[in-house]
């Protein structure tokens, strides 16, 4: 049996200076026993000491020496192929260092990667967090009521005469065609957004959906493609609705009013933003109240259009979870602790109070209030695995074995 001590080399050289010592009488079975290890162990290194003196009480290299002379040949030669080629990886320079020396055989990529990591030449990437679990989400509204689904985008920037940047957010209710917001917002980030929409809810009162862009600051890569702004509205008890990557099609409708907003107000654009700004306040009233649309049977959206019945709350209550789950706290950068270990969950989930489902000893789902995010494993380093979702059919509705008891 081996020392159970960490200082494994002062131990070995306290039983030579004593074996030294008490070379007569003292017999080696009962000096190993002192020390608490086996005749095998002190053998073997009295044998060591004997051979190389102190040099030999230190650990050998565990490598067999094939590995330790393939290593001495190529090691050298694997830093000049990778001076010579910096782009190339471990698969391209072992196929440099064939050419070189076609008589010999190269050593294996695994073998090369491994070296090149070793000597700093190389960062090994960060690995994406396997799939999560799959979720069935219900399909877009259809926006036949008003207040059913309001559109949401970013016209594209553009500058004003004086060289200053627009950007220019825009609402528009889907069913009565009634445009509740052309709002130029500065650098159109989350902090100049989010005070224009609250006005909004104030005013119009709450829909049932929001329809927006996947990009930011809707929209994000995390998990359920979520982001701060987004969250915000999710407590509200909003849907969000997203199109798909690179398709703005899924909201052409919104985009044709685009297209109509830049050429009666930015071709040419104003002198200055504020100037702009009137613009657009001119342009929506006439789109609302002057501008009669085919799909209205020729009447104007300010006709069909009324605000929503559901008020703004003036405080939304926190979400709650059974007394049995986990409380998980993201810090300001999205992560928390579980199982020992800093786990991702997401930006957009700072500061939010999340619950945690146990499921097996190893393995969580994470919830933000009803809604499922993902699930942490215990022995997996890449963070939250995020769900997967797919459209509702018209015969599968939602599982409810997915879903926590919704809070009040």
């Amino acid at each position: 049996m081996p020392w159970k001590t960490n200082d494994e080399v002062g131990a070995r050289q306290r039983f030579i200076a004593e074996r030294l010592r008490r070379n007569d009488g003292v017999s080696m079975v009962a000096l190993c026993r002192r020390h608490a290890i086996s005749r095998e162990c002190g053998y073997k290194w009295w044998r060591r000491f004997q051979a190389e003196g102190s040099k030999g009480l230190t650990d050998q290299p565990r490598l067999p020496g094939s590995a330790l002379r393939l290593r001495e040949r190529w090691w050298e030669r694997l830093g000049v192929a990778q001076r010579q080629c910096p782009d190339f990886g471990p698969k391209k320079l072992r196929w440099k260092l064939q050419g070189d020396y076609p008589h010999q055989r190269a050593p294996a990529v695994i073998t090369l990667a491994r070296w090149l990591e070793r000597a700093g030449a190389v960062r090994r990437r960060k690995r994406r967090a396997p799939s999560g679990p799959m979720v069935t989400l219900p399909g877009r509204l259809q926006g036949c009521r008003i207040n059913d689904v309001w559109t949401v985008d970013l016209k594209g920037s553009f500058c004003t005469r004086d060289g200053r940047r627009v950007n220019a957010l825009t609402v528009r209710d889907l069913a009565s065609r009634y445009v509740l917001c052309v709002r130029h917002v500065g650098r159109g980030g989350e902090r100049q957004i989010r005070p224009v929409m609250c006005a909004l809810f104030r005013r119009y009162g709450l829909p049932r959906a929001l329809r927006m862009d996947n990009g930011g600051p809707f929209g994000s890569l995390g998990p359920r493609g979520w982001a701060r702004l987004s969250t915000t509205w999710v407590k509200l008890g909003l849907r969000l609705e997203y199109g798909r990557p690179g398709c703005p099609q899924d909201n052409a409708a919104h985009e044709q009013m685009h297209r109509m907003l830049k050429e009666r107000t930015a071709q040419p654009a104003a002198v200055n933003p504020r100037a702009q700004q009137r613009r657009f306040d001119r342009w929506r009233q006439r789109y609302n109240h002057a501008r009669p649309h085919e799909s209205l049977q020729m009447r104007v959206p300010a006709a069909r259009y009324r605000s929503s019945p559901r008020p703004l709350p003036e405080r939304v209550p926190p979400w709650r979870y059974p007394s049995h789950w986990q409380q998980l706290w993201p810090d300001s950068k999205g992560r928390c602790c579980w199982a020992g270990r800093q786990r991702l969950i997401g930006r957009a989930f700072a500061h939010e109070p999340l619950g945690g489902k146990l499921l097996s000893p190893d393995t969580l789902a994470v919830y933000f209030g009803p809604h499922l995010l993902g699930s942490l494993h215990a022995h997996d380093l890449a963070g939250l695995r995020p769900v997967q979702w797919r459209t509702e059919s018209k015969r599968e509705g939602l599982r409810p074995s997915q879903h926590p008891p919704r809070s009040s």
